[in-house]
């Protein structure tokens, strides 16, 4: 790590890390994606194309704090009449609850360039602790001059807790829509300050 003020990068137990500062998630370069389980027999995917993060890299690597906003509006499975259904009462309810929050509470590093990031997910005023699976993907520069990193997260959360609970029961067995959601994060993020 060089010792000037404008060090970008810092070596951290093994790793190449970003130096501590603000960064914000890059809109152009970042997926905010889902699967959950169809009929028992398939899965659907989709994802949130409107997300904001702020991430604040610490001088301590593990006191790192990330703030996450969703808009549940921009739900996209790739099927309109779906989506619908998703912004409705049924679901996300998204004219009285508009967004997804994100609230991290704490980081622990794994191994190697792997990370568990403890957090608070709150869907339709509804809060619970998650835990995702981060893996650090690196540091760089762009050919703009941004600095930024790599990352990409899952968990797996239970919509019921949210109060997610419409489904369908299947003559066959089983229901319409599975209780489990798998979430799947990758981003960019640009340094700000």
């Amino acid at each position: 790590m060089s010792s000037s003020t404008d060090a970008v990068t810092r070596d951290w137990d093994g790793l190449t890390i970003p130096a501590p500062g603000t960064y914000v998630l890059d809109a152009a370069h970042k997926r905010v994606g889902f699967v959950v389980r169809h009929m028992m027999v398939s899965k659907v995917r989709g994802e949130f194309n409107e997300a904001t993060a702020t991430i604040t890299v610490a001088e301590d690597p593990l006191q790192s704090s990330v703030v996450a906003t969703i808009q549940g509006a921009s739900i996209d499975t790739n099927q309109a009449d779906r989506d619908a259904h998703m912004r409705s009462p049924e679901f996300l309810e998204v004219e009285k609850y508009p967004t997804l929050e994100f609230r991290s509470t704490g980081v622990k590093s794994r191994r190697g360039n792997e990370f568990v990031l403890n957090g608070e997910l709150t869907i339709k005023d509804v809060t619970r602790p998650v835990e995702l699976e981060v893996e650090f993907e690196g540091v760089g520069r762009s050919p703009f001059g941004q600095d930024l990193f790599g990352f990409s997260a899952s968990t797996e959360i239970d919509r019921e807790e949210f109060g997610l609970t419409w489904n369908v029961a299947l003559e066959t067995g089983g229901v319409l829509v599975g209780k489990k959601i798998k979430i799947d994060i990758e981003g960019e993020a640009i340094r700000q300050a």
